[in-house]
C-alpha cells in the first residue's frame, strides 16, 4: 500500500509544489486548507485544480486550528507535512495576535492530533527568519535562535518548540525546516521577486527599503522541494528525534543586484524609488546547508542567474508580456 500523508498549505506555494512532487513519488495525498484571504483565493484554486485531477490527491477545506477539520483530514494517514502558516515579516507587525493564533496554536492542533492519532512522522516548515540579526553568518543550526525581531519570526521559533516538546513528551519523529527566501513559479504575488516583476510590466517603480545592501539567501522551489522530500524520507523510521534543518542555496545576493537581475531577464530597466528600512526585516539571511546535504542528500542546483529569468518567463507565459 502507498503511504499517506496530509499537507496543509496544500493550496500554497511551497505547499502546491510539494503536493505535485509526493503524487510523483508515489504518496497517497491528503491537502488541506483554509484559503486565508492574504492574497487571492483565484490564485490558490488554480494551482489545486490540476492536483484535484490527479487520482492519489483528495483535498479538504479547513482551518489547522479547527480540532474536528484536522482529524478528519488525517484519517488514514501515516506522516504530516505541516506548512500552513501566516506569513510575512511586515503584515505580522500590523496583526500579531492573527499570526500567533494561526501560527502557534495551528500546530499545537496538529501535533496533539497526531499523538492522539498516534501518527509519529511529522515535518514542520519554519523559516531562516527566526535567526534575527544577532546570528554570525552563515546561519548553522547548532546557533539558538533566541532573537527573532518580527512576530512572524517569534511565531515560526515558537512552532519549532512546541515540536521539540512533543518529541520530548511523546517520541514523534520531527524534521523542522528552516526554508531561506523561497521563489520560483506560482510564488506569492506579494514576495519581493513576484512584485518586482509585476511592478516592472506595469511600468511602475519599485520600492527599495535601504541603500539596497541587504542580503538574502534566495532559494528556488525545485530546491526546497527536494530538500521537503529529503526529510519526509527521514521521519519515516521508528527512531524518535527532532533535528532543525536549513533549507537555502547558500548564497547572498543583495537587494540592488536583485532588482538589476529581474530588470535584465524582462528586458525592462527599473526604476527605483528609495524607501528607509523597515523594522522587522534582517539585513542578511545566509544558510550553513552542510548538515542537510549529510543528513537529508540536500543538493541545491538552481543559481540565481539562472533561477530569475525562468521565473521571468514562468510570469510573462501566465501574465503576459
Amino acid at each position: 500500500m502507498s503511504k499517506r500523508i496530509l499537507v496543509t498549505g496544500a493550496a500554497g506555494f511551497i505547499g502546491g509544489h510539494c503536493c505535485r512532487a509526493l503524487l510523483g513519488e508515489g504518496y497517497e495525498v491528503v491537502g488541506i486548507d483554509n484559503f486565508d484571504p492574504f492574497y487571492d483565493r483565484a490564485i490558490k484554486e488554480q494551482g489545486l485544480s490540476e492536483l484535484l485531477t490527479h487520482d492519489g490527491f483528495v483535498f479538504h477545506e479547513g482551518d489547522i486550528r479547527d480540532t474536528d477539520a484536522v482529524s478528519s483530514a488525517l484519517e488514514g494517514s501515516q506522516a504530516v507535512l505541516h506548512l500552513a502558516a501566516r506569513a510575512g515579516v511586515r503584515p505580522s507587525i500590523e496583526q500579531p495576535a492573527l499570526y500567533s493564533s494561526v501560527n502557534i496554536e495551528g500546530t499545537v492542533v496538529l501535533l496533539e492530533a497526531c499523538q492522539r492519532l498516534g501518527i509519529r512522522q511529522f515535518v514542520f516548515g519554519s523559516s531562516s527568519s527566526v535567526y534575527g540579526d544577532s546570528t554570525p553568518a552563515p546561519f548553522s543550526e547548532d546557533v539558538t535562535a533566541l532573537e527573532p525581531i518580527s512576530p512572524y519570526a517569534a511565531t515560526k521559533r515558537a512552532g519549532e518548540l512546541m515540536c521539540h516538546t512533543y518529541w520530548h513528551l511523546y517520541r514523534l519523529r520531527i524534521a523542522a525546516l528552516r526554508f531561506f527566501t523561497v521563489y520560483g513559479p506560482r510564488q506569492r504575488p506579494d514576495l519581493a521577486i513576484h512584485r518586482f516583476t509585476r511592478l516592472l510590466h506595469e511600468g511602475k517603480p519599485i520600492r527599495q527599503f535601504g541603500d539596497g545592501s541587504m542580503e538574502r539567501d534566495h532559494t528556488h522551489v525545485d530546491d526546497i522541494v527536494k530538500g521537503v522530500l529529503g526529510a519526509v524520507k527521514w521521519v519515516d523510521s521508528d527512531e524518535p528525534a527532532f533535528e532543525i534543518f536549513n533549507l537555502g542555496e547558500s548564497r547572498t545576493v543583495r537587494l540592488d543586484r536583485l532588482i538589476q537581475l529581474i530588470g535584465d531577464a524582462c528586458g525592462i530597466e527599473p526604476k527605483i524609488d528609495l524607501l528607509p528600512p523597515q523594522p522587522g526585516d534582517v539585513q542578511r539571511t545566509f544558510a550553513d546547508i552542510s548538515k542537510a546535504r549529510r543528513v537529508l542528500g540536500y543538493d541545491p542546483t538552481v543559481t540565481i542567474e539562472d533561477g530569475i529569468p525562468a521565473f521571468a518567463k514562468w510570469y510573462e507565459e501566465t501574465h503576459g508580456p
